[in-house]
């Protein structure tokens, strides 16, 4: 009996350590991904807080890509915290949710082109901008894009519907709710790949031959070199946004690859890792690339942040 004791209780205190660094990094992914969805939800609702952000043309699209990462990031952390708890839902509230998680996704590539296109628009063709990107032209893209979006939302549904068809569906759900674990049949991961590379490589081809256009133009002395250095940064940080982004889609693979190899706890750590840099950091850099860099819009969003007070450091700096 002795000789066993020590053993159970190393076996003891390294469950109890692992618990400890789970709980820890369970804690750490929520509270940054918190913080995220703030600086987000302030810079929208910096957005609606003067005229001028209802009038151009870029904080119009600016707005609306915003709005689609705070939506999925939200639907990510639900996932995320449901998974981490142990929960377990019904299939057809997993289903809801994981179904807003991929329609919020799709959004964001393709906003991105639309703005890339707007920047380069507004750098190479300076005195066309204000009549090609209007308002209700603004408006009309974005619509284009939601519906671009919600087709392929009713394409996995009726994907879905066929699936069952051939199959028993089971309400209540043995693992946890997961994107994996509703399209769980060959034919979904299929779509995908077809899907995502139409999708990120028309949006890539945009970003990219607009960052052309924009660089052969600002060679010129005609234009304004300020502006379009500034512009090639935007593009080039859009460029690593959708990479970002494109990488995110393959979150699953990658965990499931580094899941053959490693431990238990390892794969957490790598699992949380994963999910702050390709879930969650990608879905914030739009806070961060137009947020900070714009001058219209930083000293309003630095007070909202400060709920009204004057952060010397940052305030005095985009004045």
């Amino acid at each position: 009996m002795s000789l066993l004791q020590p053993k159970v209780n190393i076996t003891a205190s390294l469950q109890y350590q692992t618990s400890q660094e789970i709980m820890l990094f369970g804690m750490l992914s929520t509270g940054s991904s918190c913080c995220f969805l703030y600086i987000n939800s302030v810079l929208l609702f910096t957005l609606r807080c003067k005229q001028v952000f209802f009038e151009t043309s870029r904080h119009i699209l600016l707005y609306n890509l915003l709005f689609a990462d705070t939506a999925h990031l939200v639907s990510s952390l639900l996932l995320y915290l449901l998974a981490s708890l142990r929960m377990k839902i019904t299939y057809y509230a997993c289903c809801a949710l994981v179904l807003l998680s991929v329609f919020t996704a799709t959004n964001s590539p393709l906003t991105l082109a639309v703005m890339s296109l707007e920047r380069y628009v507004a750098v190479c063709y300076p005195l066309r901008h204000a009549t090609i990107f209007t308002v209700r032209s603004t408006g009309t893209a974005i619509a284009l894009v939601w519906a671009i979006s919600f087709i392929h939302i009713l394409i996995r549904i009726f994907m879905l519907l066929y699936v069952f068809t051939k199959i028993y569906l089971n309400l209540h759900m043995n693992g946890f709710c997961s994107k994996e674990a509703i399209f769980f049949a060959p034919i979904f991961n299929e779509f995908e790949e077809a899907y995502a590379s139409t999708v990120f490589l028309s949006a890539g081809i945009a970003i990219i031959a607009s960052y052309i256009g924009v660089a052969l133009v600002a060679r010129s002395a005609s234009t304004n070199t300020a502006s379009a250095r500034k512009a090639l940064q935007t593009l080039l940080l859009h460029l690593i946004q959708l990479s970002l982004i494109l990488t995110s889609t393959m979150f699953s693979v990658i965990i499931g690859a580094i899941s053959r190899t490693v431990g238990r706890l390892a794969l957490m750590r790598v699992y949380n890792v994963c999910f702050v840099c390709l879930s969650i950091l990608p879905r914030c850099l739009s806070a961060l690339i137009y947020g900070l860099r714009d001058q219209t819009i930083r000293p309003v969003l630095m007070q909202n942040l400060c709920c009204g007070w004057r952060c010397s450091v940052f305030f005095n700096k985009s004045q």
